[in-house]
Formats: C-alpha cells, sequence, structure tokens
C-alpha cells in the first residue's frame, strides 16, 4: 500500500522552482525490512523509522520536524492509503499562493472502497465524494465532511475558505508550525486534525478547499471503520476536543451522553470514555 502510494505521488507534477523531498515514515513496531529494501538507494527519499506506533499524530510530527530542520517552507501530509492526480500538489501550491496557508484537496473514495458500493452505478465508482471541504457541528462535536457519498457532477467545484481541513492530505505553509506548533499527539489516532484546524483558525491562519486538486483514499483501511480500535479513538478523542473548545451548554450535553453510554455503548466506546476520564491519552491504556 505504501509503495503504490510513492509510486503515485512520484507521477506528480512539481512546478519549476520547488524542489521536494519524500519522507516516509514507517510507524510499524515489526517492519519487515521490505520497504527499507525498495527504497534503498533512491535519491529523494528519506525513511524514518519508529520500530514502534507511535500514532497518526507522532508520525507526521516526526517527519516535520525532519523538515523544519532543513528549512522547508511548505510541508504535504498525506496518508499512505491514497492515489493522487498528477497536477493535485500543483494546484495546492496555486492556492497558497493566494495567500491561503492551508490547503486540502478533493478526495474521492478509492474505486471499490465506497461506504455503500450498490448505490451506484458501475461507471460512478471511483468518483463518489469522501471530502470536499469540512464543517465542525459544534452543537453535537462533530466534524462533517461536505460532499460525503455524493457522485461528483461538479456541484462542490468552488474554490472556498473552510474551517475542518481533514489530514489525509494537507498542504501547510512553514509559518503554522513555527506559530501554533505541530500535532497533539495526545490524540494518537483521529482528531488531531480538527484540533490542528482550530488552533490554526484561531491564530488567524486560512484554509482553503482547492477542488481542481484530486486524490484517492483506501477510507478506514488502518484502523477499521467500526472496530473496537477505531470506536475508542473516536470517542475518546471526541471528548478531548469537546472539553478543550466547546462550549459550556455543550460540554454538559457529552456529559450525559457518555453517562448513558458507559451503559449501553460498545465496547471500544465504554473504554474510550473510562479513558478519557482517567487521563489517559496517547495511544491508549487498552489498544
Amino acid at each position: 500500500m505504501t509503495l503504490t502510494a510513492i509510486a503515485s505521488v512520484q507521477k506528480a507534477i512539481l512546478p519549476s522552482g520547488y524542489q521536494n523531498q519524500l519522507v516516509i515514515v514507517d510507524n510499524s513496531p515489526v517492519p519487515d525490512g521490505v520497504l527499507a529494501k525498495q527504497l534503498a538507494g533512491k535519491k529523494g527519499i528519506k525513511l524514518i523509522t519508529t520500530l514502534q506506533n507511535t500514532g497518526f499524530a507522532k508520525g507526521n510530527n516526526l517527519g516535520i520536524a525532519y523538515g523544519l530542520k532543513r528549512g522547508c517552507d511548505y510541508f504535504l501530509i498525506l496518508n499512505n492509503d491514497v492515489l493522487v492526480d498528477r497536477l493535485f500538489l500543483t494546484n495546492l501550491l496555486a492556492v497558497l499562493d493566494l495567500g491561503f496557508d492551508m490547503a486540502v484537496p478533493k478526495i474521492y473514495f478509492a474505486k471499490g472502497h465506497e461506504y455503500h458500493q450498490n448505490q451506484y452505478q458501475p461507471q460512478d465508482l471511483g468518483k463518489v465524494i469522501w471530502y470536499a471541504g469540512g464543517e465542525f457541528d459544534w452543537d453535537n462535536v462533530y466534524s462533517r465532511h461536505f460532499g460525503i457519498n455524493q457522485v461528483d457532477h461538479g456541484q462542490f467545484n468552488q474554490l472556498k475558505q473552510i474551517e475542518f481541513a481533514n489530514c489525509c492530505c494537507l498542504l501547510v505553509k512553514k509559518t503554522v508550525f513555527k506559530k501554533i506548533g505541530l500535532f497533539d499527539e495526545k490524540y494518537f489516532l483521529y482528531w488531531e486534525d480538527g484540533d490542528f484546524s482550530v488552533r490554526a483558525r484561531q491564530a488567524g491562519f486560512r484554509i482553503a478547499y482547492q477542488p481542481l486538486s484530486k486524490i484517492w483514499h483506501k477510507n478506514s483501511h488502518s484502523s477499521g471503520a467500526g472496530s473496537k480500535l477505531h470506536d475508542y479513538y473516536l470517542t475518546r478523542n471526541r471528548l478531548i476536543f469537546g472539553f478543550k473548545y466547546a462550549s459550556l451548554r455543550t460540554k454538559f450535553a457529552l456529559l450525559r451522553e457518555s453517562a448513558g453510554k458507559l451503559f449501553t455503548g460498545r465496547p471500544g466506546e465504554k473504554k474510550g470514555i473510562l479513558d478519557f476520564i482517567f487521563h489517559r491519552f496517547g495511544k491508549g491504556a487498552a489498544l
């Protein structure tokens, strides 16, 4: 999967005047050595091996820190379960030239990875939107993807400023990291992008959705949508985020909801609530 993503990115066109280095963070606690062998001797690629599962937040922070030390001006955060259009990076960079500080592309479900494959015509697979920009539902503490599950007919083709940047793919100016810091590692997995988006906007930075930039995402490949791990991190980290940023009224609503789920929720949800209560952050005590 990672090698496929690398091959896709390497085919992307980089505008003249730009130089790039691809930094791969191998977060596997037991590397099989295949990735290192495949990348050995290839110019322009740096492999960072952690020998432990440090989570999405810290894994990306390691790569960002590497780039900051070398004076990089732009940072592309990209999942390893994606395929990219050849002009995706060119179009993202063009948005930053317009005065935005962060930019996200239009993201489709990779063909065969749609939530509801049977609802679409065969010719529509690969054209189903996963993310066309996003916002927060502050009353319920959820992040919302514009256009999710809709076949793309051009209805989300307008460049616009947005509230929530999904870090499946995000281009960031170094000035953002310099001012607000990196990803908050206590989230470990999920909601770190929401937290980063809020901190960036609070600091006066602007996030753009660029529909001309396109990628395809194999959704929830690493954690498995609906799994105990998925339930755990979404539940716990939503509480971390909500109690950091939501209104007092919404915090009380989260408390009531969590109290009920301690009795009726799924195992991962219950564990997530308990770990939030006892401030067990990061990777999580039981996972």
